[in-house]
């Protein structure tokens, strides 16, 4: 079996009768082309787009390299209808939804853009340039708003992206375009210090979890701020482990992300009956494991799978290292309660990521193949390797001799999720 690592694979073979299962999505695969789902998901908001008129300024809202969206192939499709509405070329405007993600290079807008690079105008947001920010209010929540003042300034916001799970927000996509994709730097951190509960040494709460948006009081941040920008509507992707394009959903910025994220709970959920020893988990190449920071997604997921003490093996290349300067400068806590302490004092979106990290180095064992620097990843509680063999070596010292194992190939898109035990009340459950 080859697993996916940067631009290239490694091949896993595994001891006979260790292997439990692969662990995949159940998303199907389409024959229509992407154009023609992506077409017929624009259908949907003709009556919309019709009410637009020539002269009025265009913000499309699209997310950045990090999160492969298939946008170079959605943005023509949606310059095309606006071109029909008669909106010119000079009043759109791609707006790149770096939340607090570094800038993107003129090769990354290149690829983001696609045919439409070089002839709309294309810039990343920045969240903390104050003279590119507008405050727009205060959430039910409490969270100050402020936003990239093209939005504010725009006659029409149209949201772009992905759906997929994320690992405190529920999933991404949807409202997560306006907060935190174009917002200031402490509006993206006080959304975030929601995931925590009130007081000191309470920990995370826990509604603020992957596939979950009922209570959880992060989605609600984030919610409540979109509402505030009101945008025109939203075109979401849902991608195949492939980065195929298997569905779209377009319309009212709320109840098109609603569906999009039924449909890819219910495809890319998948049911254990129990966890393993050993999980071997693949993030599925570039870029979902540019950085740490993306890479922890697949280690979050997968630790679902994984029994309390057990050993994971991560395939993350992280040719970008950590994915922000201040990520790795966490590490210096290593008690938990001290960590979550300074988090609580000084709240970082790294930090909550680097805190989460740290949790499961001290819960299970973890083997990282990257091209991180030993030392540094040692710091961060975890086991270095330069190839999957090396890790395999490791691993087997750590193992019982009977381990079961599962693999996962593309850690990035699925969630194992285990089923209620028979005659439990969860089990009975709608």
């Amino acid at each position: 079996m080859d697993l996916k690592y940067g631009d290239i694979s490694f091949s896993l073979e595994l001891p006979a009768g260790r292997l439990r299962g692969v662990i995949r999505p159940a998303a199907a695969a389409t024959a229509d082309p992407p154009e023609a789902i992506v077409t017929a998901a624009l259908d949907r908001c003709t009556d919309v787009i019709r009410a637009f008129r020539p002269g009025e300024r265009v913000v499309i809202v699209t997310s950045d390299i990090t999160r492969y969206t298939g946008s170079e192939i959605y943005l023509p499709l949606l310059v095309e209808r606006l071109t029909a509405a008669g909106i010119r070329d000079r009043d759109i405007e791609i707006l790149v939804a770096l939340g607090i993600h570094r800038k993107q290079t003129e090769h990354e807008h290149a690829k983001i853009a696609g045919p439409l690079f070089g002839r709309i105008r294309i810039v990343d947001h920045d969240c903390d340039d104050p003279g590119e920010l507008t405050f727009i209010g205060r959430t039910p929540g409490g969270v100050e708003v402020e936003v990239n003042r093209r939005v504010v300034e725009a006659d029409r916001v149209i949201l772009t992206g992905t759906i997929g799970f994320h690992y405190f927000a529920g999933f991404g996509g949807g409202r997560k375009s306006i907060l935190p994709g174009v917002a200031a730097r402490r509006s993206c951190m006080a959304s975030h210090f929601a995931v925590l509960n009130p007081g000191e040494g309470s920990g995370k709460n826990p509604l603020a979890t992957t596939g979950n948006l009922a209570g959880n009081p992060v989605h609600a941040a984030m919610d409540e701020a979109c509402a505030m920008v009101e945008p025109a509507f939203i075109l979401n992707t849902v991608l195949s482990p492939e980065k195929r394009i298997v569905a779209t959903f377009a319309g009212h910025w709320r109840e098109a992300h609603t569906e999009g994220c039924r449909y890819y709970a219910d495809r890319f959920a998948y049911p254990l009956r129990e966890k393993a020893d050993l999980v071997v988990v693949s993030c599925g190449g570039f870029p979902k494991d540019i950085n740490v920071i993306q890479a922890h997604k697949s280690m979050e997921y997968a630790s679902q799978a994984l029994k309390d003490g057990g050993v994971m093996i991560l395939l993350a290349q992280c040719r970008d290292g950590y994915g922000n300067a201040t990520f790795f400068d966490w590490f210096r806590h290593r008690d938990l309660d001290a960590f979550e302490s300074r988090l609580r004092s000084h709240y970082e979106i790294n930090g909550q990521t680097a805190y989460s990290l740290l949790q499961k180095a001290q819960r299970f064992r973890i083997v990282l193949v990257s091209e991180l620097p030993p030392e540094e990843v040692r710091t961060m509680g975890l086991i270095p390797a330069k190839t999957l063999a090396a890790a395999m070596t490791e691993a087997a010292r750590l193992l019982p001799d009977d381990y079961a194992a599962y693999v996962i190939p593309e850690g990035g898109t699925v969630l194992p999720i285990m089923e209620p035990a028979a005659g439990s009340d969860a089990s009975r459950r709608p």
